[in-house]
């Protein structure tokens, strides 16, 4: 059997002094990244701290030009 998925909503502030997580509930999350928007470095350090927060796999499956994603972890 596959891995079951989860899916949450993600905000994220490209281009920010700070780096973090904040969960606003219901499977809703703001994330500031220090990384700029082009060649998909935020994208990548979007995935990056998700992957470090849940401690498990993800990916953006919706959402890769805006600033609103919606993000497939791993479910244990």
């Amino acid at each position: 059997m596959g891995a079951q998925l989860m899916r949450v909503i993600v905000d994220v502030k490209a281009g920010s002094r700070e780096e973090g997580i904040e969960d606003l509930g219901d499977g809703h999350y703001f994330i500031k990244v220090k990384a700029p928007r082009k060649k998909g470095k935020a994208n990548a350090a979007v995935i990056r701290l998700i992957q470090s927060y849940f401690d498990r796999r993800a990916m953006i499956v919706s959402g890769h030009t805006s600033s609103r994603k919606v993000v497939e972890i791993e479910d244990r």
